[in-house]
């Protein structure tokens, strides 16, 4: 197993955080991760949902953007620090107190894809309930979120050109057990 970076420690019961762009591939990778890992998986996304008993989009377009926010932030805030991998949604990190929680229980890992791969994956984003200002572009969206994840990220895999399981052995040999 390949030593881990500086500052990434996983205890006996950690989670393992995900964040990263929509169509980065969190909940799939995450997925194959808790298999790999024998944790427990959660998506966010699942939880803000049946929370809210609506969709994200449906968040968005009654409620606005920085709604998801508020909501995403207090679910975020509750996750336990158990044997878990966690997908967040793209925007968990516009969170700070969530955030502080999450990287609490565990390190965060950054997927890390290009823009032109993220349009390729997500489509048409505006059936996605993106958190996004009204008039802001993607390419804005990503690159403001960009700097967020390298702040709060204790690893970051770049995805592009990698498959799902090559991704989740990269993110294993990182972390120990």
């Amino acid at each position: 197993m390949a030593p881990a970076p500086a500052g990434i420690m996983m205890g006996d019961r950690s989670n393992i955080i995900l964040i990263g762009m929509p169509g980065s591939g969190k909940s799939t990778i995450g997925v194959l991760l808790a298999k790999a890992a024998g944790m427990d998986f959660v998506d966010t996304d699942l939880l803000i949902q049946s929370d809210q008993g609506q969709t994200l989009q449906t968040i968005v377009d009654e409620r606005g953007y920085l709604a998801l926010r508020e909501v995403e932030e207090r679910v975020l805030c509750r996750i336990p620090r158990a044997g878990q991998v966690i997908a967040t949604g793209g925007s968990a990190v516009y969170g700070e107190t969530a955030m502080a929680h999450l990287k609490s229980t565990g390190p965060v890992v950054f997927l890390n894809i290009p823009l032109a791969t993220v349009r390729e994956r997500i489509g048409d984003y505006s059936l996605r309930g993106l958190s996004k200002r009204p008039d802001q572009s993607l390419e804005a969206l990503f690159d403001e979120r960009l700097a967020l994840y390298q702040r709060y990220a204790d690893l970051t895999v770049d995805g592009e050109g990698r498959t799902q399981e090559r991704i989740c052995d990269m993110i294993l040999a990182s972390i120990p057990n």
